[in-house]
């Protein structure tokens, strides 16, 4: 009894530091748009979701996948460009790089192929690289994959997809 115990606490345990490391809501994952509030590293993201007029949108229902760029992916851009693209009068540009990142559907890791060509919620595609366990996204690499929204899925990425 005593042994049977101690592995249920330690499978508490370890299934506790899971949850712990993801960034959502304890109660439950938000939309796609919580998380990323929640998780404080996409302040640029989601200032430019509000931005664009993308937000009810991206916390509607669904379901979205997200190639979501990090402060430090859009900190990489040439300076000034976030600046710009956040004014009023660039509005549809911005919106149109934005929905690059966004795939119809709640597609995980799992489902991504080498060499697939996805097409975005913008209409252009993107093209899955898989090498050594590592995917990339045209020129971004997934730094954190699958992690859970109520709408659909965030996969993080470190540089800012352009569409060309």
């Amino acid at each position: 009894m005593i042994s049977r115990l101690r592995v249920l606490a330690a499978t508490l345990a370890a299934t506790s530091a899971l949850f712990v490391s993801l960034p959502v809501r304890a109660d439950a994952p938000g939309t796609i748009v919580d998380v990323a509030v929640s998780a404080g590293s996409f302040k640029t993201l989601v200032a430019a979701v509000k931005a664009a007029g993308l937000a009810d949108t991206l916390s509607g229902k669904g379901p979205f996948t997200v190639f979501a760029p990090t402060d430090a992916a859009f900190a990489k851009l040439p300076a000034g460009t976030v600046d710009t693209l956040l004014k009023p009068e660039n509005k549809e540009k911005l919106k149109a790089i934005l929905l690059y990142h966004v795939v119809a559907g709640d597609v995980k890791s799992t489902d991504l192929k080498d060499g697939e060509s996805v097409k975005t919620v913008g209409g252009k595609s993107i093209t899955v690289h898989i090498a050594n366990g590592v995917v990339t996204i045209n020129d971004a690499t997934v730094v954190k994959a699958d992690i859970p929204a109520s709408n659909g899925t965030i996969h993080v990425i470190d540089t800012v997809l352009l569409p060309k």
